[in-house]
């Protein structure tokens, strides 16, 4: 076993390369293993809530327009907690940022589970909570990212982050899942309580941290601290074509928002095949990480992401493609069958379903590879005295660009089709990539072995 500083690494024998995702993480640091399950546990029972609280929302209201406020009213708190969180996470010891955000998080979540067991639970108090639960969660991603690279060595941070990928992914496809067996099972009180008992996982994974101060300067927290961040990533054009390629792809090509239509008015199903499609790129984010392990070893990560980006663009195209023709064989009248089509009793159209799940799922696994090295580039290059700020960024990066994505879908749906948005934004986000690798020669010849911000 090595002492690094505050990093502790046991002695690995690095193992024969296979396909298979790398676990050397795991095994090369103790506290890094410790902190991994416990977010792979907490992350699956946040996932829950959210749903669980989506479907509480409309069991109130019966409005749709109310379940789209809960993710409305985090959006500015997230936005803010991940640029001053990102300072806190650069100011004090890392371990207790992430101790006291924990406890907030917790704190909101056992509130909502003790308000639904009184029965006093409201629209307002479901809003407010999430929000906070939202504020708090950003403040915990953004320093648990910042305290990963103390914790390994750098050629063990792509691993880390396809480990990563991997419980995220589950999280997606297993929370919301659970979310629905519980409340229709068991209601909301005892869901909610599932999640509190669940996200002491993530306790277990901060409480026996080691000290993580950030190294360098000391940083005041305040605006000026937001400010050097921001100015910082002027001079950092790698990590800034990093954040650019991310939201070229979330704001051109992001379909989730075309996910209910299409499975009410082009493939049928309804509820189910947008169930269908929403886990289909989760499924591929979790395949992408569990074979990962040769892809983790690439040294050419500038060049990793933009490809894997452009696949994630032909492959949302595609799936652009399969909605025009199956609105195209449409029987008249509705989305069920059309052109031969057999029909479930649901009128689920089960082969443009399947291709448009597999298309999804591709979206997903590519979309996954580029966050491996998006968050390896941030974490290897960035100097860790900045390091907590510039995840803050990059949480409201990956906030924001998704919600841009579901306007310009929204509004280009509404105005001419439902297909046009996936098969142009696919199609623009390979372009972008393209020109972004021929205007950035540094991005382009990034190096793993020689980090530069």
């Amino acid at each position: 076993m090595t002492q690094d500083g505050d990093r502790t690494v046991r002695d690995v024998a690095v193992p024969r390369r296979t396909h298979l995702v790398d676990v050397t993480p795991l095994r090369a640091s103790p506290a890094f293993a410790r902190m991994w399950a416990g977010t792979a546990v907490s992350t699956v029972g946040t996932q829950m809530t959210v749903v669980a609280v989506g479907l509480h929302v409309y069991e109130l209201t019966r409005s749709t327009l109310a379940v789209s406020g809960v993710g409305l009213a985090a959006l500015v708190p997230t936005v803010l907690a991940g640029l001053y969180g990102g300072v806190l996470a650069d100011a004090l010891d890392r371990r207790r940022v992430l101790l006291v955000a924990a406890v907030v998080a917790w704190c909101s979540t056992a509130a909502i589970a003790a308000l639904a067991w009184a029965g006093s639970e409201g629209v307002v108090a479901l809003y407010a909570l999430m929000a906070l639960t939202a504020t708090a969660g950003t403040v915990l991603g953004a320093t648990r990212m910042a305290v990963v690279p103390r914790l390994l060595p750098a050629e063990l941070l792509p691993a880390a982050a396809a480990l990563g990928g991997i419980t995220g992914g589950l999280a997606v496809t297993a929370g919301p899942a659970l979310a629905g067996v519980l409340v229709a099972s068991v209601g909301f009180p005892l869901t909610y309580t599932v999640d509190v008992l669940l996200f002491l996982g993530a306790f277990l994974g901060i409480v026996q941290l080691p000290s993580v101060r950030p190294e360098g300067e000391r940083v005041r927290a305040g605006l000026g601290s937001v400010l050097d961040g921001l100015r910082f990533l002027r001079t950092a054009p790698n990590v800034r074509a990093s954040f650019v390629a991310d939201i070229a792809a979330m704001a051109l090509a992001q379909p989730r928002v075309l996910l209910p239509a299409a499975g009410a008015a082009v493939l049928g199903g309804g509820a189910v095949t947008v169930g269908v499609l929403t886990a289909a790129g989760a499924v591929g984010a979790v395949l992408s990480g569990l074979l990962s392990g040769r892809l983790t070893g690439t040294r050419r990560q500038g060049v990793a992401i933009a490809r894997a980006i452009q696949v994630y663009g032909l492959a949302v195209a595609g799936f652009g493609v399969v909605l025009a023709v199956a609105t195209a064989t449409a029987a008249p009248g509705g989305g069920g069958g059309g052109g031969g089509t057999v029909l479930t009793a649901a009128g689920l159209r089960p082969v443009p379903v399947a291709a448009a799940a597999l298309l999804l799922a591709v979206a997903g696994a590519a979309d996954n590879v580029s966050s491996i090295f998006r968050q390896a580039v941030l974490q290897q290059a960035v100097p860790d005295r900045l390091r907590g700020r510039l995840q803050g960024i990059f949480v409201v990066v990956v906030t924001g660009g998704p919600r841009v994505g579901d306007l310009w879908s929204g509004v280009l749906a509404t105005v001419l089709a439902l297909w046009l948005p996936p098969l142009l934004g696919g199609l623009l986000v390979v372009a972008a990539l393209a020109l972004l690798l021929a205007r950035q020669p540094g991005f382009r010849a990034y190096d793993a072995r020689r980090p530069t911000p």
